[in-house]
């Protein structure tokens, strides 16, 4: 197989993405190109603002997605959002796993989470925790289905389901390009533990100081 067609994200006829197929050959196709960069923790500006959509679907894109990837390796996280490396633009990428253990692997531009009616909503309170928030980790409940409208890296339309788990990442990296982090989610008291927890405990991969 071609490294154009290890990348390439295919779609079933209702616009699904299939995204649990050659998942380690495909990661590893983007990690090989990328180049690991340190991740943006809390407080860092970048963090804390909705990011710029993405209009230019170009070699340049194709390499931040790259860097994404072995960032996100480097880091061992299962999500990560564009500003989590400093990056003010719309993409995510996921290499991350549902609660059946079923591999999901993908990037979506973007992304637009879809609301799902309040009678829909089963709510998952399962710990969460966030490479921007290293060490930290807090109970949040989330519906344990989430539905990601977005693009692909060439512009195309797609869309990315999950549950479990894999629905939680959806949620947790679209949350952070629209400027919310999990802790912002959380209780003042349930926020400030977590904080304590990133503030005494030591990040296993390099992040960015905040001045």
């Amino acid at each position: 197989m071609t490294q154009q067609d290890t990348d390439e994200q295919t779609q079933t006829n209702d616009g699904y993405v299939v995204d649990t197929e050659d998942c380690e050959a495909r990661e590893l196709a983007y990690r090989e190109r990328g180049t690991a960069r340190p991740i943006t923790v809390v407080g860092n500006p970048v963090l804390h603002k909705e990011c710029q959509d993405v209009t230019e679907f170009d070699d340049k894109l194709a390499a931040l997605i790259d860097d994404m990837f072995a960032s996100q390796k480097a880091a061992e996280g299962v999500g990560l959002a564009a500003n989590q490396i400093g990056v003010d633009l719309k993409v995510f990428v996921y290499d991350c796993p549902d609660d059946d253990g079923v591999r999901h692997t993908g990037v979506v531009v973007n992304p637009v989470l879809q609301e799902l009616p309040a009678d829909q909503r089963v709510l998952d309170e399962s710990n969460e925790g966030c490479l921007s928030v290293p060490t930290a980790y807090a109970e949040l409940a989330r519906p344990d289905y989430a539905e990601v409208h977005g693009q692909d890296a060439e512009g195309n339309p797609i869309k990315v389901r999950g549950t479990g788990y894999f629905a939680r990442c959806l949620q947790h990296e679209t949350d952070h390009l629209y400027g919310r982090l999990y802790i912002d989610r959380l209780s003042k008291r349930d926020r400030k533990d977590a904080l304590k927890q990133m503030a005494e405990g030591t990040p296993r991969y390099e992040t960015v100081p905040n001045d």
